[in-house]
């Protein structure tokens, strides 16, 4: 990254993990341009912030239709003419036994958690490639590395991602772009506020630092693999989950 303001894409970035990256990069000075399905308070607060859209750029659009991704992507070269970094975070969980989901319901998990995320990075790259540079984060799960009841096409499909970071960034690393992966384990958010105070008791006992994560966790990882910091870094998988014993 030059000393020239960067652009980023994160997908899905109107709340929880989203909204913290989303932050955190414009706290930062990066120019974020992010997507969900709707306008939260965070959104229209910073839209409010930056009427002339200088900073920030977001859209309502359908993550899991292939020609809505590949035109934010292109609106926002247009906008901003570069694309330096992109943060794969758009996810939805599913939760259920195999046997017992719906047709449409695992559809949806591969649509959003996996699909969605190829065909963003492929448009991205097409800003990339010609740079001669670029940053991309995928956020997958740590239950993408160790097994769990009842989240199996979730965790299929953040696994999934997983070997996207890894094949990708070996095809493109020539070209100058790095591609990594950060695993959360648990930590406060949307998926978890339904927990119990059981439940999150049991997880920090099982947790060496013996609390959830917070999305800040996260997000300053993400940072890190975004920055000139992390220029020697790629084809990483990285988990943010204070060491949780599953």
């Amino acid at each position: 990254m030059t000393a020239e303001r960067q652009v980023a894409i994160v997908s899905g970035g109107s709340r929880g993990l989203g909204r913290a990256i989303v932050a955190d990069l414009l706290r930062r000075d990066m120019i974020v341009a992010a997507f969900s399905r709707s306008k939260t308070p965070f959104i229209e607060q910073r839209l409010a912030a930056d009427p002339r859209v200088e900073s920030f750029h977001w859209a309502s659009i359908d993550g899991s239709d292939p020609q809505a991704l590949a035109g934010f992507a292109r609106d926002v070269l247009r906008r901003y003419g570069r694309i330096d970094a992109l943060v794969n975070n758009m996810a939805t969980l599913g939760d259920g036994l195999l046997t017992m989901m719906r047709d449409a319901d695992i559809h949806a998990q591969v649509s959003m958690n996996l699909e969605s995320a190829i065909f963003l990075t492929r448009a991205c790259l097409k800003g990339m490639l010609p740079q001669g540079s670029g940053s991309i984060v995928n956020i997958s799960s740590v239950n993408a590395l160790r097994g769990q009841t009842g989240v199996s096409v979730y965790s299929a499909t953040k696994a999934a991602l997983i070997g996207l970071t890894k094949s990708l960034a070996v095809e493109v690393g020539p070209a100058g772009i790095r591609i990594n992966c950060v695993a959360p384990g648990y930590f406060d958010s949307d998926m978890t506020g339904g927990f119990t105070d059981d439940q999150r008791a049991r997880i920090a006992r099982r947790t060496p630092l013996r609390r959830l994560g917070t999305v800040e966790d996260v997000a300053n990882l993400v940072w890190f693999l975004l920055s000139p910091e992390a220029a020697f870094i790629t084809a990483q998988v990285i988990a943010v989950d204070g060491g949780f014993v599953g």
